[in-house]
């Protein structure tokens, strides 16, 4: 399967990974299917956010509710690596939902995405639009 991403939203995810450093950053990714077209930046409100995130709940819930409304659906999620490499490491594996959504990981300058399935991750290739 091939994600397709605009820049737009790619480059908001390196801004926010970059904007958080030290930090990991995170936000809810959306779109339709597996066109993602915009990203909603969240805090990161987990106890140690150097090496772990969790989305701001009532971020999530609006995105949700959004969607319902007839907006953009949700996805998935991004996350960043301040310093290791934009792959599923062994937190994000044990923290996993195993749900089929997309997770984009973010480390240095390079964004890769990831199928969060039942059975694991799986590395996703994808396309960057100005669409």
């Amino acid at each position: 399967m091939q994600v397709h991403v605009t820049s737009r939203a790619r480059g908001q995810m390196l801004a926010a990974a970059a904007a958080a450093h030290p930090f990991e950053a995170c936000g809810i990714l959306l779109g339709d299917g597996v066109r993602i077209t915009d990203v909603r930046k969240a805090a990161n409100v987990h106890l140690t956010p150097e090496t772990h995130f969790e989305i701001d709940p009532q971020t999530l819930i609006d995105a949700h509710r959004a969607a319902r409304a007839g907006g953009l659906q949700v996805i998935g999620y991004y996350h960043s690596h301040p310093h290791g490499p934009p792959a599923p490491s062994a937190t994000d594996r044990a923290c996993a939902a195993g749900d089929g959504r997309i997770w984009a990981i973010i480390a240095s300058d390079e964004v890769r995405f990831w199928r969060d399935a039942p059975d694991g991750f799986a590395a996703l290739s994808y396309t960057v639009s100005d669409t």
